[in-house]
């Protein structure tokens, strides 16, 4: 099925790109991207089966194991090793098809080889659509944490073909549904009204328009807020919100919990922490909540995840400030902020008010 793109312009120092949300875009790849070169796809072992054969014109095909495990420098040498055996120069497109994982492995493959060649987002996940494909973030994690070493590479054009989203697992459509429920938080109180209500409970089998409409709507949260501060120096540390706690528990959990599945727990544990701390009414956690568990997601930790474990995972994250951890929190939907005056006995104190008794 076909949907008209919904253009969606991104601006940042150095230029601007379009976000195309619509369906039956992959098949035009070259045409609506503008891409004049070769083009060198980076695809998962997941999505390269179902989808890569849509794409026309393609020199080279990398395919990546599947899983935030794979996110290493381990992987991006390889990638290197076949693009340079394809012959593959400055003049190529890489392009990024696949979820959130493959976009932060390409864009970094792509703001590195041969310092620096152009790139393309084609996300598949939800997750990848509403959050990781916008904002010119890149990375792959360490041993020591997620995302601790990356570089700033924008895209000259991202396309967000919903049709993909039709493919996707249950449980992985609802874990990019904790990224649309953050970003209602943070700035769109209508978007988390309609989904603490329940009156918007899509799932991936939706209508491709209820679909296009619900990428496009979370989409321009993001937007709004990279294009405010494009390499995080201020606002946009708040797009954050739950993953301290997040990143924590996937870190701890050896990624067997997703990444939506995280932040979930995240926004919920970063509520109750808000409360704890008199920023907000105790009430915003049960709305919170409320909104994830209509999307079928976690709202506690599991009690196998030790409180200090967790705490101590933490400190890997690269939004800590002079060796202090920093928080985003609430004092209400459309209203959050960035804290470090957080104790540890206070931290500790949330995540077990939130773990599985």
């Amino acid at each position: 099925m076909k949907l008209d793109p919904i253009y969606l312009l991104v601006t940042h120092p150095t230029g601007q790109y379009d976000v195309l949300v619509g369906a039956g875009l992959l098949p035009n790849l070259a045409d609506l991207a503008q891409i004049r070169g070769p083009i060198a796809l980076i695809t998962d072992s997941n999505v390269g089966p179902l989808h890569a054969d849509r794409l026309g014109g393609v020199a080279c095909t990398v395919t990546i194991p599947a899983g935030e495990q794979h996110k290493t420098l381990a992987t991006v040498q390889t990638v290197y090793d076949q693009l340079l055996v394809a012959g593959i120069d400055r003049q190529a497109t890489i392009v990024a098809l696949g979820g959130g994982v493959v976009g932060d492995v390409a864009g970094f493959v792509a703001a590195t080889y041969m310092r620096g060649v152009a790139f393309v987002q084609c996300p598949t996940s939800l997750l990848a659509m509403v959050d990781a494909s916008v904002g010119g973030k890149t990375g792959v994690d360490m041993p020591q944490g997620k995302n601790l070493v990356g570089a700033f590479k924008q895209p000259t054009a991202v396309l967000a073909d919903v049709s993909t989203l039709q493919t996707l697992p249950p449980e992985e459509f609802a874990a990019g549904m904790a990224e649309v429920v953050k970003h209602g938080l943070i700035s769109n109180p209508e978007l988390f009204g309609r989904l603490e209500t329940g009156d918007w409970r899509l799932t991936h089998q939706s209508p491709i328009s209820s679909l296009q409409s619900l990428v496009a709507t979370a989409i321009k949260v993001k937007r709004d807020v990279v294009q405010e501060d494009p390499f995080e120096q201020g606002r946009r540390a708040t797009l954050n919100l739950g993953h301290t706690f997040g990143h924590a528990i996937e870190q701890v959990s050896g990624y067997r919990v997703r990444h939506g599945e995280g932040v979930a727990m995240g926004l919920v544990a970063a509520a109750n922490l808000s409360a704890r701390l008199e920023h907000c009414d105790p009430a915003m956690q049960g709305r919170i909540e409320n909104a994830l568990q209509a999307q079928g997601l976690p709202t506690r930790i599991p009690a196998e995840f030790e409180a200090n474990a967790i705490y101590q995972a933490m400190f890997s994250d690269k939004k800590k400030a002079a060796g202090k951890l920093r928080f985003i929190l609430l004092r209400d939907v459309g209203d959050v902020f960035v804290t470090a005056a957080a104790t540890e006995n206070e931290v500790l104190a949330s995540v077990t008010a939130v773990q599985f008794t």
